[in-house]
């Protein structure tokens, strides 16, 4: 349940519907169609940190580009050094 009230999906999801409410009667232009590509980038990329988020609380490696990447290199690295001793 944490996931799914992350501020990032909820964000996303509330641009969504205000994209969604603010376009349905007007013509399709170029601003309209960047406006949702923006929205279902922003959509991804919620869903990835909650993807890398769940990864890192099950002790599963995450991308190197994920913000959580240095965290969880460093408590696989406390790991091993407890299963050495």
């Amino acid at each position: 349940m944490r996931y799914l009230f992350g501020t990032g999906l909820i964000g996303a999801i509330t641009a969504g519907a205000t994209l969604l409410r603010g376009s349905r009667e007007t013509p399709i232009t170029w601003r309209a169609v960047l406006a949702w590509v923006s929205w279902g980038i922003t959509l991804a990329l919620a869903i990835g940190s909650i993807v890398d988020m769940r990864r890192a609380d099950r002790g599963l490696p995450v991308a190197a580009d994920s913000p959580l990447a240095a965290k969880a290199a460093k408590e696989r690295a406390k790991a091993e050094k407890r299963r050495a001793k």
